[in-house]
């Protein structure tokens, strides 16, 4: 059987939820860290490092959102 092909709206649709996953996890991840380091006392780097990922994982789900909102709107 063939896969029935995806509309536009159900890919956007897929991205967006991706991206909303991202930003939930990112915050959830750094919460995680930085409680733990503060509990640890790990050293600042570890926190500066968790920092970083949790600014890469906004961008990307900006970037996913900007471009959504593009395609939508161009």
């Amino acid at each position: 059987m063939s896969k029935p092909q995806d509309r536009p709206g159900d890919r956007d649709a897929r991205q967006m939820r991706l991206a909303a996953i991202v930003i939930a996890l990112a915050m959830l991840g750094w919460l995680v860290v930085q409680a733990l380091g503060r509990e640890y006392g790990w050293a600042g780097k570890w926190a500066f490092l968790a920092d970083l990922a949790a600014i890469g994982a906004f961008v990307w789900s900006l970037l996913v959102t900007w471009r959504i909102w593009r395609r939508r709107n161009g």
